[in-house]
């Protein structure tokens, strides 16, 4: 055989190796496995890296509201109360307090129980609580409802009507409780978060309602009520309903700046149109030490003066550029105004740097004091203005 000849078989032998090879069945099993393993090598991979993503998404969730909100919980309570109130019958005083006709009549008045609801927080681990007086300063039973459900009785240990504060106390040791802050401090723009009960919804989760928003405002003097003195609130624009009266607005570090008390409201729904207004925390300070001590906060004293407020024609007369302040029409003798050198016919411009609008506005500057108190009054005299010290004196 030639050497053309076998190199040519040669090659026919090799070429059909290889077709055979390619043309014999593969092992499905062992193909299956190998993309399989490789599949779920795919999935634990993108598994891992799912959760790993997931983390990071949660991290990146939490920031100073989350973390002011998680940290303050625990010290808020609902507040059920249960108080008394007498109702007058709108007949009963038409023919005033004539005997003849309460025989017939007699009397005509009524006591009902009211239960009502509100907010509160702990201020220390022995139990205090703070709340507004118009939630709970009146009541006959007050229940206070913990974030975990469980319920105390509450005593009063005092309230000031005039301030809007009540300190309550419940039975135990090691409680939660909120740090209070610096009201003076207060930036207008940060983040605040209010928390409380609004419509009672804490009762259903045993957890505390929370609304953020910023400060919008301070200094705020509201003449709501003549018997309450609503004076330097800080308005914010974190929701607040009713319900939420007596718990507190906290800044983003954590620290309780006031007591949410106050809303505008849309009609009569009583629903929140955006603001809302608190206590500062430093006023609310200086009452709870008091009511610690006396169970109410010293009011007793007298300026010895009367007022009246100046319009335009009292405005001309002595001779002032507008309408403003109130003119004393009345000095008591022996009197605080007769000592601090005040006279009639002087006009009060300003208290304590604080401009007199109208007789509203000195009377809720002069509620808000206490016995002792040293006011200074810019006083407008004979086209001269001049400020006065007048000191409050305990009435005896």
């Amino acid at each position: 055989m030639s050497r053309k000849a076998a190199l040519l078989i040669f090659i026919c032998v090799c070429a059909g190796a290889i077709l055979g090879y390619s043309l014999a069945p593969r092992n499905p099993v062992s193909e299956a496995r190998s993309v399989g393993s490789s599949q779920i090598s795919s999935l634990f991979t993108s598994s891992e890296q799912q959760s790993n993503s997931s983390d990071d998404v949660t991290k990146s969730r939490k920031n100073a509201i989350t973390t002011t909100v998680e940290a303050v919980s625990p010290a808020i309570v609902g507040i059920n109360v249960t108080e008394v109130r007498e109702y007058q019958d709108p007949l009963s005083n038409f023919f005033g307090d004539d005997p003849f006709f309460r025989q017939f009549f007699g009397n005509r008045s009524f006591k009902q129980e009211v239960k009502g609801l509100g907010s509160g927080f702990i201020i220390s681990a022995e139990g205090y609580v703070l709340t507004n007086d118009h939630v709970a300063g009146n009541a006959k039973e007050i229940t206070v409802t913990m974030t975990n459900g469980e319920k105390y009785p509450a005593e009063i240990i005092g309230t000031d009507m005039i301030s809007d504060v009540t300190l309550l106390q419940i039975k135990g040791k090691n409680f939660p409780f909120v740090k209070l802050g610096n009201s003076d401090d207060v930036m207008i723009g940060e983040w605040v978060v209010a928390f409380g009960n609004p419509f009672g919804l804490f009762e259903n989760i045993d957890k505390p309602i929370v609304t953020v928003g910023v400060v919008s405002a301070k200094g705020m003097n509201l003449n709501v009520d003549n018997n309450r003195s609503y004076r330097g609130l800080i308005q914010t624009d974190a929701v607040i309903n009713a319900g939420n009266s007596g718990g507190p607005l906290v800044n983003s570090a954590g620290e309780v700046i006031g007591i949410n008390t106050l809303i505008y409201t849309a009609g009569v729904s009583q629903a929140s149109i955006g603001y809302g207004f608190a206590i500062p925390i430093n006023r609310v300070k200086s009452i709870v030490s008091e009511l610690q001590k006396k169970g109410k906060v010293e009011r007793n004293f007298w300026t010895g003066m009367e007022v009246n407020v100046v319009d335009q024609r009292i405005a001309r007369y002595f001779g002032l550029p507008k309408a403003e302040g109130v003119i004393i029409s009345d000095i008591k003798k022996s009197s605080p105004a007769e000592r601090a050198g005040l006279k009639v016919g002087d006009i009060i411009l300003e208290i304590n740097g604080e401009k007199i609008q109208n007789d509203d506005t000195i009377i809720a500057i002069i509620n808000d004091a206490r016995a002792g108190d040293v006011l200074d009054l810019r006083i407008y005299r004979e086209k001269h203005s001049f400020n006065v010290k007048l000191t409050l004196e305990k009435r005896t």
